[in-house]
C-alpha cells in the first residue's frame, strides 16, 4: 500500500512538472514573443526541436522594447583553421537574426541556424545565396557543450545517484526504502519481462545492466523533454544513432558461432540460395536493425513534440478570433490531454527500444539445436523430392 501511495505521489509530481509547458509558452507570448502566420509557427516549432548552444529558459521584452533572454550560457568549443577556440555562448546573445560576428584570436565566427561558421579572411558579414546558404563561411567541427549535452550529463548523474543509493540499500536491507521502492519494481520488470525471456536464463545477467541503463536513460530523457526546461535529447538523431550503435556493437561482438553461421551460411537451404541470404542477413544485422532502433525513437519523440508545440501555437494563431483567454484555454486543454498521451509514449518508446535491443542480443547469443536444424534440412529434402 505504501508503494502505491508513493507511486501516486510521484505521478502527481510528474504531471505538475509538465503542466507549465503551455503556461511557459503563454508567458513567452505575453512578453512580446508573438507568433503569427504559418512561417513563424514553423520556425517556433523547429527552434524547439533543435539543439542549442545556450540554455535559454524564457525571454521577455523590457519597457524600452529591448529583447531580454534569461538562461545560462554554455561553453562553445570549435576547431577552426587556427586550432581549438573556446568562448561562452553569451557572446552570440542579444541578436534576433542569429548572424552576429564574434571575433576570437583573429578569426570571425558566426552562428547561422544554430551552426557555427568561420568567415573567410577579410569578410565583415555573412553572404547568402538564393537558398540561404552561407557562401563566404565554412562550417566548423563543433565540440561545444550544448543543451542536449547538458541534459545527458544531468540525467546520467541523476541515474548514478539514484541507483548508487539503491545498491547501497540492498547491502543493508532486503527491501529498499524511499524512492528506491519505486525503482525496484521497474528494475525487476526490465530483468524478468525483457532481459530474461528474450536473452535466456544462461546469458541474461551479462546484459541486464546495459538494458537497465538504456531503459531508464531513454525514459527519463523523454520525460525531461516534456518539461519547460526544453530538453529534446531523444529527438536528436545523433543521440538515437549512438544508442543504436551501442546495441549493434554489443550483439555483434557477443554473437556466437551459430549466430554467424546462420548469417553467413544459412543451414537447411539450397547452396545457391545461401550467398543471397548471406547478403540479406548482413544488411539486416548491420543496417536495418540499428536503423530501425534509431529512427523509431527519433521519429516518435519528434512527432510528439511537433504535435504538442503545434497545439501550443494555437494560442498565437487564434487569439484574434477567439481572444487571448479563449485561445489560451483551448491550447491548454488540448495540450494537457496530449501531454497525458506523451507520458505514455515516453515510457513506451523506452520499452520498445529496450525490448528490441534484448531481442537482437538474444538472437546473437542463442544456442541453436543442431539436431533440430538437421531435421529441418531433411524435411526440406523430403518436400523437394515429393515435388520432383
Amino acid at each position: 500500500m505504501k508503494i502505491v501511495k508513493q507511486s501516486f505521489k510521484f505521478l502527481v509530481l510528474a504531471v505538475l512538472m509538465f503542466l507549465p509547458t503551455s503556461i511557459f509558452a503563454n508567458d513567452t507570448a505575453q512578453d512580446g514573443g508573438q507568433i503569427s502566420g504559418k512561417k513563424q509557427v514553423e520556425e517556433y516549432i523547429v527552434h524547439h526541436l533543435k539543439d542549442s548552444h545556450d540554455f535559454n529558459l524564457f525571454s521577455y521584452t523590457n519597457d524600452s522594447g529591448e529583447r531580454k533572454h534569461f538562461g545560462v550560457a554554455l561553453p562553445v568549443i570549435v576547431w577552426t583553421s587556427q586550432g581549438l577556440v573556446t568562448f561562452m555562448s553569451s557572446e552570440f546573445h542579444h541578436n534576433d537574426d542569429g548572424h552576429v560576428i564574434v571575433e576570437k584570436e583573429g578569426l570571425k565566427l558566426a552562428k547561422i541556424h544554430s551552426k557555427i561558421y568561420e568567415l573567410e579572411k577579410g569578410a565583415t558579414s555573412v553572404s547568402f545565396d538564393a537558398g540561404h546558404h552561407a557562401t563566404n563561411a565554412a562550417k566548423l567541427l563543433d565540440f561545444s557543450i550544448t543543451k542536449s549535452v547538458v541534459g545527458v550529463l544531468l540525467i546520467g548523474l541523476l541515474m548514478l545517484f539514484w541507483f548508487s543509493r539503491l545498491a547501497k540499500q540492498y547491502k543493508k536491507k532486503q527491501i529498499p526504502t524511499g524512492f528506491g521502492r519505486i525503482l525496484e519494481p521497474l528494475v525487476l520488470y526490465v530483468r524478468d519481462e525483457i532481459a530474461r525471456p528474450n536473452i535466456g536464463e544462461k546469458q541474461y545477467r551479462k546484459f541486464t545492466g546495459y538494458l537497465l541503463t538504456v531503459f531508464f536513460f531513454i525514459w527519463i530523457l523523454n520525460l525531461a523533454g516534456l518539461t519547460p526546461l526544453g530538453f529534446n535529447v531523444t529527438g536528436q538523431l545523433a543521440v538515437t544513432a549512438c544508442l543504436a550503435i551501442f546495441t549493434l556493437v554489443i550483439y555483434t561482438v557477443s554473437g556466437n558461432k551459430d549466430y554467424w553461421m546462420h548469417i553467413l551460411w544459412m543451414p537447411g537451404v539450397p547452396i545457391f540460395v545461401k550467398p543471397i541470404l548471406a547478403v540479406i542477413e548482413l544488411v539486416g544485422a548491420f543496417i536495418i536493425k540499428p536503423f530501425s532502433l534509431l529512427v523509431r525513437l527519433f521519429a516518435n519523440i519528434s512527432a510528439g513534440h511537433i504535435v504538442l508545440m503545434s497545439l501550443i501555437a494555437i494560442m498565437f494563431t487564434l487569439k484574434e478570433s477567439l481572444g487571448v483567454a479563449g485561445a489560451t484555454g483551448l491550447s491548454f486543454v488540448l495540450s494537457f490531454f496530449l501531454l497525458l498521451i506523451e507520458l505514455l509514449v515516453a515510457f513506451l518508446q523506452a520499452y520498445i527500444f529496450t525490448m528490441l535491443s534484448a531481442l537482437f542480443i538474444g538472437m546473437a547469443v542463442a544456442e541453436h539445436d543442431h539436431d533440430h536444424d538437421h531435421e529441418i534440412s531433411s524435411d526440406v529434402e523430403d518436400v523437394r523430392g515429393d515435388f520432383i
